[in-house]
């Protein structure tokens, strides 16, 4: 029986393209992927970002990683309302009275330009050597600006990850150095309401889609079949 009512993230979304066999499984029967394991280091970092750029934004300050890379914005200065759209039960949101179906997401942060224009920003740290911006990380601006903009607020289409990695050259020294980037990207709104719909219709299917063919857990279960 499907869950009602119906709540997608921008993970969600990526799960429906990655496998709509894994994303059938989770959202409509409540059967989830076994979890890797937890990056409770990244959750850490996070957590100490976020009280960062808040002391900043107490302040009414820019904070030095925009300054030192000439991005032109201060950071969201509604701190109350920041909390509400940062936090994984409530977020930021969109209830679609045409699908029945809420898109929702917990963004880090928000910065607004001059032009009281806003794009999302979302804090990624990593143990790479290189700062890379994946699939996931594009549809997850993506869905925010479009989450942005269904709430009212104006947007420039943009949005800012900015990538802390692990400095792996200076030694460690009972802290763990990090070397700072910030990426602008282009963000795309406009496929967003035909992913949403395409994953809310799938939902609503009571016949199992297909694993797709490089799903390592499709092929696990394929492998397993005989012996079960």
């Amino acid at each position: 029986m499907i869950p009602r009512p119906i709540k997608l993230s921008p993970s969600s979304l990526d799960l429906y393209l990655e496998c709509p066999a894994c994303f059938w499984l989770e959202k409509r029967q409540g059967i989830r992927r076994p979890p890797p394991y937890p990056y409770a280091l990244n959750a850490a970092v996070d957590i100490l970002l976020k009280q960062e750029f808040d002391r900043y934004r107490a302040k009414d300050e820019p904070h030095p990683l925009l300054v030192a890379n000439n991005i032109p914005a201060r950071l969201f200065p509604n701190q109350k309302l920041l909390d509400v759209w940062r936090n994984n039960f409530e977020g930021i949101r969109f209830y679609d009275r045409q699908l029945d179906a809420t898109l929702f997401g917990a963004v880090d942060d928000v910065l607004e330009f001059k032009n009281g224009a806003l794009a999302p920003l979302d804090y990624k740290s990593t143990g790479s050597t290189v700062a890379r911006i994946y699939d996931r990380f594009q549809l997850q601006l993506d869905t925010y600006t479009f989450l942005l903009e269904k709430n009212g607020y104006t947007t420039n289409k943009k949005g800012c990850l900015a990538f802390y990695v692990v400095d792996k050259a200076n030694g460690f020294e009972d802290r763990l150095p990090f070397k700072k980037e910030i990426h602008m990207i282009d963000t795309d709104p406009a496929h967003v309401p035909k992913l949403f719909e395409e994953a809310v219709a799938l939902l609503r299917q009571e016949t199992m889609p297909p694993h797709r063919p490089d799903c390592k857990f499709g092929e696990w279960q394929r492998l397993t079949k005989a012996f079960i």
